[in-house]
């Protein structure tokens, strides 16, 4: 995996209508004449679904439904979902194109090796139920024996480093770019080692949270039972026991995006004598990491805690906490009750989800998650024209050239820093559609008639093809996500930007939509990505993905000080009753939202060459900018998934990335005719100014 931030599906919808109450454009005598707006745009006549929004609610009271209202009052979230909005629907088109190139592929008489042999019985064993169900446990069993005679805990740490397996383990990690040293690799250690999302959960008060801890325990029970366990009830409680002695040593979410803390190298020695009770030498020897000679520790005291606990822990409590662990990695490929097993407790009562997903899209998603670049080069050939490409690449160069304005003209800024703010804008990489080299999988193998097999392999041959890199030279060209991925991230190590081709459709980009709409659509998710550059821990790397302090004491003091306004901005938003964002968690995104919206209005100004945008359906571009600014965040959530959104989620939900970002942006004020009294008004000394 690699280390970088992401728009995801965490990101919630926004959106927008005229109320009765404001000005239409129809009444400014200074907009000009009305016109016909290009009929191709995929959403409406130019790329705003009109008919979403609710103008009965004032954009000034709740911007977030006005633009959404109605699509909010008319949709229901679908069964298999535990939210609904704009990434969803156009991730499901995505499975349903990705199913296509797939049962295409299953349709071939294909060579052995070849990849459409792999992608076709892959496809098929994960879809052969029956046989999954005939076949039972005996794909596993050898392995659970051998967990359960782990005769050490250097055993068990030898069995944790093993890649195939996925047997959850106190520590975990990743090879990137050491931000120190930008010519070389290097892992990164991370804590680890929870079954529920972090450690808030295990400690967090009142009826929902006792119940998720009651739920989790039974979970751990089941799965427990299907290892073959005996008491499996005494057992999982005492295994809940070790996960929250565990979790005593994590980190907060908050806590753990410090990067200035978060930079720790230390030899293999002193990792071992700095964190004493674990079996370093047997995990890592498994893992391919015997040789490394420094590594990255994130929480470093976490990772000490852990070390210390998993050390003074009974060896039978650690022996049914790797057999828990490892059914329920493998519960996917397994009979049926074990997968919804699994299901009730991570997707159900964590998540409020109704029913499983059908079986061909939990069997895309494997796809995509082992050999995604098979079909992604299919993907792009079929659903990603060579002039999307092209416009992309326009638009975020006049969103480069918005954001060099804005640090030439930032008053708080002295002309030192601005050097280096430069430096680093002019340094972005932007990477567009699919990589420019494609992954080679030769040395991946599937068994039609293995599917345990196959997982197990694929695990260790993407494992090993990361760690490879160590050692090596720079890849620059690596992509993290998939072309089929409706999402977008920010890559600081190699200071990049990147925007899968699924991402590069309605409502974020449509080429036959009004410019505005482009603008307000993808230029703030380019904006938004541009901006985690320069986020409250983006700005602590350089242009090179170097890991430095390149602000002067005066311009970082005043840069920490408008983040810490908008963090208190997010605090006072509450989700849900008695349930307040954290604005320290959710600021990155909260900044790279501000960032994306203030540099994609500048660049669509930019782009009108000082004319005026023609009104189209009484809507003038600044409208229409705005209008599709909340489109793009389009979302409903269930509630059990909003709350473990708001505890566990760097991404504030959809309303509020909406509402927050808007509330403190002058244009929008202006376009809306927002006014004091007005729910969402904010004075213009307390509106929040960074970029």
């Amino acid at each position: 995996m690699t280390l970088k931030y992401i728009l995801g599906a965490s990101c919630l919808a926004l959106t927008l209508s005229l109320a009765a109450c404001q000005p239409s454009a129809d009444s400014n005598t200074n907009a000009p004449a009305s016109q016909a707006a290009p009929q191709t745009a995929k959403l409406g006549s130019f790329g705003v679904a009109l008919e979403n929004m609710d103008k009965s609610v004032k954009p000034g009271d709740n911007f977030f439904q006005y633009v959404n209202g109605t699509w909010l009052d008319n949709t229901e979230i679908p069964a298999d979902k535990s939210n609904y909005g704009s990434f969803n629907i156009l991730a499901d088109l995505s499975s349903e194109r990705v199913r296509g190139i797939i049962e295409a592929a299953s349709a071939t008489s294909a060579p052995e090796g070849s990849e459409e042999q792999k992608i076709g019985d892959f496809y098929a064993a994960y879809m052969d139920v029956d046989a999954i169900n005939a076949a039972g446990l005996a794909p596993i069993m050898g392995d659970l024996e051998t967990i359960a005679n782990t005769a050490s805990r250097a055993e068990a740490a030898a069995l944790m480093g093993d890649p195939r397996l996925g047997i959850r383990a106190p520590v975990g990690g990743w090879v990137d770019v050491d931000v120190k040293d930008i010519e070389n690799y290097i892992f990164y250690m991370g804590q680890s080692g929870l079954g529920m999302p972090n450690r808030d959960f295990y400690f967090d008060e009142g009826e929902k949270s006792e119940a998720l801890r009651a739920a989790y325990v039974d979970y751990l029970e089941k799965m427990l039972t299907f290892a073959g366990r005996d008491n499996p009830r005494a057992r999982a409680e005492k295994v809940m026991a070790f996960e929250t002695a565990m979790a005593k040593s994590h980190w907060t979410n908050e806590k753990s995006r410090n990067r200035s803390l978060t930079y720790n190298k230390m030899t293999k020695a002193e990792l071992k004598d700095y964190a004493k009770g674990f079996p370093w030498d047997s995990m890592l020897e498994t893992a391919g990491l015997g040789t490394q000679t420094s590594f990255v520790v994130r929480q470093n005291d976490a990772i000490q805690g852990l070390a210390k606990t998993f050390g003074e822990t009974d060896l039978d409590v650690i022996r049914d906490y790797m057999s828990a662990s490892y059914v329920g990695s493998m519960a996917s490929y397994l009979p049926s009750e074990i997968d919804d097993a699994r299901f009730d407790f991570y997707s159900r009562a964590l998540r409020g989800t109704e029913v499983q997903r059908d079986r061909w899209k939990r069997a895309v998603s494997q796809i995509d998650g082992f050999m995604g670049e098979m079909v992604g080069k299919v993907y792009v050939t079929k659903y990603f024209p060579e002039d999307s490409k092209q416009q992309m690449d326009a638009l975020v160069e006049n969103l480069r050239a918005a954001f060099k304005d804005g640090i030439d003209n930032l008053e708080w800024m002295g002309e030192d820093t601005k050097v280096q703010a430069q430096d680093k804008l002019a340094k972005f990489n932007p990477k567009i559609g699919y990589p420019d080299e494609w992954t080679d999988y030769s040395g991946l193998k599937v068994d039609r008639n293995d599917l345990i097999g196959t997982v197990k392999s694929a695990n260790a041959w993407q494992w090993e093809d990361m760690i490879s890199k160590l050692g090596g030279p720079i890849d620059r060209g690596e992509w993290g996500m998939n072309p089929q991925t409706v999402n977008a991230y920010y890559r600081p190590s190699l200071n990049e930007i990147v925007f899968p081709a699924a991402i590069l459709q309605p409502p974020f980009f449509d080429p036959n939509a009004d410019p505005a709409v482009n603008y307000g659509g993808i230029g703030a998710v380019i904006g938004h990505e541009m901006g985690h550059g320069f986020d409250d821990q983006g700005r602590k790397t350089d242009g090179n993905g170097e890991q430095r302090d390149w602000w002067t004491e005066e311009d970082g003091k005043a840069y920490e000080e408008r983040a810490a306004k908008l963090a208190a901005q997010y605090s006072e938003f509450e989700p849900l009753p008695g349930l307040n964002l954290n604005g320290r968690l959710t600021l990155g995104e909260n900044i790279g939202d501000l960032t994306g919206i203030t540099m994609a209005y500048k660049a669509y100004r930019r782009s009108l060459g000082g004319k005026e945008a023609p009104v189209i359906d009484g809507l003038t571009g600044d409208q229409r900018f705005f209008l599709a600014y909340g489109q793009i965040w389009q979302r409903k959530f269930r509630e059990e998934a909003l709350r473990t959104q708001v505890k566990n989620g760097p991404h504030s939900p959809g309303e509020f990335r909406a509402n927050g970002i808007v509330r403190n942006f002058d244009a929008w004020y202006e376009a809306f005719n927002v006014q004091p009294g007005d729910a969402l008004y904010l004075p213009p000394e307390k509106r929040v100014r960074i970029w």
